[in-house]
């Protein structure tokens, strides 16, 4: 994938993450964005990072104690682990927001 394609492709999944979670109360979850990351933060200091790893064109997400990485898969047009999990990126952020806040994560359209 070109470098501008995955750019495009991450820069819509972390709006889509950042537009959901700035639709939840900030005192429950609280979501930053510097660059090339995401970080959601839940009122007991636990977090979810979604980062991106140029390099392989994936995303990385840390939560729940381990690490997944994310292929784009263009027939799908969604971004799945990489190791055949049948993990899907926005549901896997949402499960682990659930986790550490109580809250659910609903994406916008």
């Amino acid at each position: 994938m070109e470098e501008a394609r995955y750019n495009q492709l991450v820069s819509a999944a972390f709006k889509r993450i950042l537009v959901a979670a700035d639709d939840l109360d900030p005192d429950t979850l609280e979501a930053d964005s510097t660059g090339d990351m995401v970080t959601l933060t839940a009122a007991s200091r636990e977090k979810c990072i979604i980062n991106t790893q140029r390099a392989v064109r994936q995303i990385w997400v840390a939560g729940r104690g381990q690490g997944i990485h994310f292929d784009y898969d263009a027939a799908t047009g969604t971004w799945k682990d990489d190791k055949g999990r049948g993990l899907e990126l926005m549901s896997f952020v949402a499960s682990v927001v659930r986790d550490i806040s109580g809250v659910d994560l609903v994406y916008p359209g």
